[in-house]
């Protein structure tokens, strides 16, 4: 499913190795809107590397995490040997769940890591979960084939609801097909730097 995926003139794949956190947005362009924009700010801001499968309008294709296997992917098998953590950003839509964002993945020391700085970052009417038995099994992000979790210390699945994606005012998603980027995108982008740049900085004090 992947290959064929990769093969389709409207994909674009996108791998730029730097750092070893790595941010992953493979679900993005036209499928999760405004994850991958999301991620390759993040990945930039912080010297992060970036992995990437952009999907343009109208192609809308699902493919579930699991499908992403590094053996079908030489971009993806190169991005996975580099880092050692990982970071995958995900939109979902839940009906009471319009401003959850949950935090899974196997790496649940960063996910607290994280999550105490977008709660600090983003305004008081979003409620970032971490605690796994209070997100739905299927957004967990647990199983080992997933990519988020291949790297050597796994990493963290962060899936982002609708409204925090969404311009109210411009009636479009963010960064998406020219509408302009959201206030709580920006809010958004802020802490995960905050917190990916602080996790770097603690890795690198680990080694003084």
């Amino acid at each position: 499913m992947f290959r064929n995926l990769l093969r389709s003139q409207h994909v674009t794949e996108i791998s730029e190795l730097r750092g070893r956190i790595g941010l992953m947005a493979f679900h993005g362009g036209n499928l999760e809107r405004t994850t991958d924009v999301v991620a390759a700010e993040v990945a930039q801001r912080s010297g992060s590397s970036l992995y990437a499968v952009l999907q343009q309008a109208p192609m809308r294709e699902h493919l579930p995490s699991t499908a992403f296997r590094p053996e079908h992917s030489t971009a993806l098998a190169a991005f996975l040997d580099h880092v050692d953590v990982a970071i995958a950003i995900h939109g979902y839509g839940r009906m009471n769940r319009f401003k959850h964002l949950l935090l899974g993945g196997r790496n649940r020391k960063m996910a607290e890591h994280l999550a105490g700085y977008l709660r600090r970052g983003l305004p008081d009417d979003y409620e970032v979960v971490a605690d796994l038995e209070q997100i739905p099994r299927e957004l967990r992000g647990q199983h080992p084939k997933n990519p988020v979790n291949r790297p050597p210390q796994a990493g963290v699945q962060i899936e982002l609801p609708p409204t925090i994606r969404w311009n109210p005012v411009e009636k479009g998603w963010s960064d998406h097909e020219g509408t302009p980027r959201a206030v709580q995108v920006d809010h958004l982008i802020d802490a995960m730097t905050a917190g990916v740049q602080a996790w770097i900085d603690g890795e690198a004090a680990a080694w003084v």
